[in-house]
């Protein structure tokens, strides 16, 4: 009979035990802790260097100062220098208007007729009070004289003869109310009232402009009102149809609107020809000269809601996040983030990379 000598194997400690589940986990911990050791150490190794960028070929500009106008332009509206609206200063009915939109009229021309039959009444009245006047101080002067009389009471007839006089004139005044004739040569630009319409004072009738003589009213801002003056002469432009000459300043108004914050200009038009009033105008005013720094269009990249510039350092390209102003002939105005003397990359910038090497390829 043979006996068999069993062995007991000793465990292993990181040994897995079957029956008992916890040495499962104990081994998963011991493994992620030996992997974070090794992610740190990893980490605080010697660190790979990265590729160094390529060198790319560019253009250049040095940037300087340059004296730049910095003109303003601001809207108009053409307008007659000569313009009116005709109204009634007395109460009545019109008789006559012998004239129609557009219609062209000399100075004295007929406009309105109106009914005259109550204000004749009054002169002829007026008239009648008037001789009668005259022959009572006319009686009472030969009774003074006859000593039948008192100069009281010549004196009292002189008195109203005067008022009687001048309530005639006024009467008469009425009268030539009822005729309204043109105040200059023009055209009826509008025509409210009719035949048979009833006229009250300061009723607008009808407008009447001379239209060979025309301005362009324009407001301008406050900050350079003070640099125009009565005389000056500025560039009028009317784009539709493309005329463009040099305007007289021949008003400007002393005060500045609060609400605006501008001042009304009047700008009188040598020319008239192929000109309609009410049409759109734009006035160019000529501002100070200043001392600023202009670079191309192409040296601006857009960077996101910035705008940035590679500035040519030690023979690398330096990203410059900068404000840009007014854009002039394809040239772009730099207010901050530059510096005169300057060289920046104008060719070849949409892909560079900050830091990354440059070759001057002027």
């Amino acid at each position: 009979m043979k006996f068999c000598t069993v062995r007991n194997k000793r465990k292993s400690p990181l040994s897995p035990n079957r029956n008992n589940p916890m040495s499962y986990t104990k081994i998963l911990f011991f493994f992620c802790l030996f992997c974070c050791c090794l992610i740190t150490a990893a980490a605080a190794g010697v660190e790979v260097p990265a590729s160094p960028l390529p060198p790319t070929k560019v253009q250049t500009l040095e940037v300087q100062e340059q004296n730049i106008s910095s003109r303003v332009e601001v809207v108009g509206t053409v307008q007659a220098v000569d313009q009116a609206v005709i109204a009634a200063k007395i109460t009545g009915t019109i008789l006559e208007i012998p004239v129609v939109l557009g219609s062209k009229v000399n100075k004295g021309d007929l406009l309105v007729k109106i009914n005259a039959d109550e204000i004749s009444a009054r002169v002829l009245q007026a008239q009648a009070q008037l001789d009668q006047a005259r022959r009572n101080l006319k009686r009472e002067e030969k009774l003074l004289k006859q000593q039948a009389s008192t100069p009281e009471t010549v004196k009292s007839m002189r008195d109203m003869l005067a008022v009687a006089k001048a309530e005639y004139r006024e009467a008469a005044s009425m009268l030539s109310y009822t005729t309204i004739t043109a105040p200059f040569s023009g055209v009826i630009t509008r025509k409210i009232a009719n035949s048979g319409d009833l006229a009250t004072p300061g009723t607008p009738l009808m407008h009447l402009e001379n239209g060979s003589r025309l301005q362009v009213v324009s407001s301008i801002p406050e900050s350079i009102s003070l640099q125009i003056q009565q005389g000056d002469h500025l560039a009028v432009n009317i784009p539709v149809t493309g005329i463009t000459e040099e305007g007289e300043v021949a008003e400007i108004s002393p005060v500045v609107n609060p609400l605006s914050r501008t001042s009304q200009v009047k700008i009188n038009l040598s020319s008239s020809s192929g000109l309609r009033t009410g049409m759109f105008a734009r006035v160019r005013i000529p501002g100070t000269r200043s001392a600023t720094l202009m670079v191309p269009e192409q040296a601006v990249v857009p960077f996101g809601q910035l705008e940035k510039i590679f500035v040519v350092k030690e023979g690398k390209a330096q990203l410059r996040l900068v404000r840009t102003g007014m854009r002039k002939q394809g040239m772009i105005e730099i207010l901050s983030g530059l510096r005169p003397g300057e060289r920046i990359v104008t060719g070849n910038n949409r892909l560079l990379v900050n830091g990354q090497p440059l070759i001057i390829d002027n």
